[in-house]
């Protein structure tokens, strides 16, 4: 494997390890009445590597190498979207960010008493 080839090889495996399927799509809170909350986010990357040979080889047991000189750099960014309320049978989707902190807050309040119980609950089958 070429140097190049190793650093972006480790660059990619610690952007992985960053970023799974539970980061975009959170694990699933269900509540005493049996309504899932599931948030939502979004994931954008960006990645860049380079690299150079220069002549001048360093003298190895293996015969001469070049010098090689290289970098690479990542970053990931995670912004939430929402979240889905399944409950009923039905599906929805309660977005946040413009226009949707009127419909956000007006939830907030049945989503904490929900909460409240799902915690209490828990703390319940953890007793008995």
């Amino acid at each position: 494997m070429t140097p190049i080839a190793e650093l972006i090889a480790t660059a990619m495996g610690n952007i992985k390890e960053m970023v799974d399927v539970n980061t975009i799509i959170g694990e699933p809170v269900e509540t005493s009445d049996g309504t899932v909350i599931i948030p939502i986010s979004r994931v954008s990357c960006g990645f860049g590597a380079g690299g150079t040979e220069f002549s001048g080889g360093v003298k190895t047991t293996e015969g001469e190498k070049a010098n090689f000189g290289g970098g690479t750099g990542g970053g990931v960014s995670i912004h939430p979207v929402g979240f889905l309320v399944v409950s009923g049978g039905q599906v929805q989707l309660l977005p946040i960010g413009q226009g949707a902190p009127d419909k956000l807050v007006d939830y907030i309040p049945t989503a904490i008493e929900k909460l409240t119980e799902y915690i209490k609950k828990k703390k319940e089958e953890k007793e008995d």
